[in-house]
């Protein structure tokens, strides 16, 4: 699903010069596949908010996800790294999971999702943050690639959302399913907290290099 802290799928800064935002080299499959899975994203947050397709929603969203790991994979091995990809995926990756933890809040009301709107804010907040971080870094020249803690952080919030659609479903009997989602949403939420803190440590020690 996967961002520059996602899996180590997210295209890499490219070493040669810069291409153009959006020129011919841009329309290549690795961005071809990463705006299909933008638009998987949509329909993904249209079946949440109708509700009762809740299998193939949860279905829908690992494979939006994991086809983060293609597209980057692409890039690299035939060198189609570009800025808008660079651009592109990670923006990709914060719709696709960020969108569904929101959507997910929606669903409170008429069911019980176990997403908290405290959990939201931590997540979206987090991502803001290290966006921030990453900009400020990036303009220095400094390299602030994915971390283990961002590909942890995006692999548990993965697991822990597709359990909340499959735990909406009423057509499967897994009486165990509720308990299992609430720890793996708690579990998203710490490891969240800890990859901020991992990025902001990492963050500070970069700033202060000269």
């Amino acid at each position: 699903m996967p961002s520059p802290e996602t899996t180590s799928t997210a295209q890499p800064v490219a070493t040669s010069r810069p291409s153009p935002v959006i020129g011919r080299e841009s329309l290549n499959m690795p961005n071809f596949i990463t705006a299909t899975r933008l638009m998987l994203s949509i329909v993904l947050f249209s079946m949440i908010a109708a509700g009762g397709w809740w299998i193939s929603a949860a279905a829908l969203f690992v494979l939006a996800a994991s086809t983060d790991a293609l597209d980057g994979y692409l890039a690299r091995r035939y060198k189609q790294i570009t800025v808008l990809g660079r651009i592109l995926d990670p923006f990709v990756d914060k719709v696709i999971v960020c969108g569904t933890f929101v959507f997910l809040l929606e669903r409170q009301g008429e069911s019980d999702s176990g997403v908290n709107a405290w959990m939201v804010i931590i997540i979206i907040g987090r991502e803001m943050f290290v966006s921030s971080l990453r900009g400020i870094l990036e303009k220095e020249g400094k390299d602030f690639s994915a971390s283990l803690a961002g590909k942890m952080k995006m692999s548990v919030q993965c697991i822990a959302i597709t359990a909340s659609l499959l735990s909406l479903s009423e057509s499967l009997p897994w009486a165990w399913l509720p308990p299992v989602r609430d720890v793996l949403l708690w579990a998203a939420v710490g490891i969240t907290i800890w990859s901020g803190l991992v990025y902001l440590v990492r963050g500070f020690s970069l700033l202060r290099q000269e």
